[in-house]
């Protein structure tokens, strides 16, 4: 795998993760605000739109690679979850939650199998 190859498809992807979760939150949060909803009645939904999230994040992130697409989707997971800890350490003061680590290496294993569809969708056999 070329170095030029796998950190700008790395980088796409997540640029997609970003792109699609700050999109859905945007909706979620206006529809908090002008519905009677809360956010724990859309708890499960923000849970689903995460892990499609990141699934899609791996996919276009193993597409762009072309090869070893679990790696490249992971990576991208992976880049993710360092960003949002960096966040929540830095600007918040607290570190991750054993329920955020489990939500994070979810997102890895779904970004990761992603990555794998993504290399097979991508192929021209």
């Amino acid at each position: 795998m070329a170095f030029r190859g796998f950190f700008p498809a790395v980088l796409f992807g997540l640029t997609t993760i970003l792109v699609l979760a700050l999109s859905f939150s945007l909706v979620v949060s206006i529809v908090l605000s002008f519905t009677s909803l809360t956010e724990h009645s859309v708890k499960w939904v923000i849970t689903g739109v995460a892990f499609v999230t990141m699934f899609l994040g791996g996919t276009i992130s193993g597409a762009k690679a072309k090869e070893k697409g679990w790696m490249a989707g992971a990576t991208t997971a992976l880049l993710f979850s360092v960003l949002t800890f960096l966040i929540q350490y830095l600007g918040y003061n607290t570190g991750f939650s054993n329920e955020q680590y489990m939500y994070h290496g979810g997102y890895i294993l779904a970004a990761a199998l992603g990555g794998i569809i993504g290399v097979n969708l991508s192929s021209n056999k």
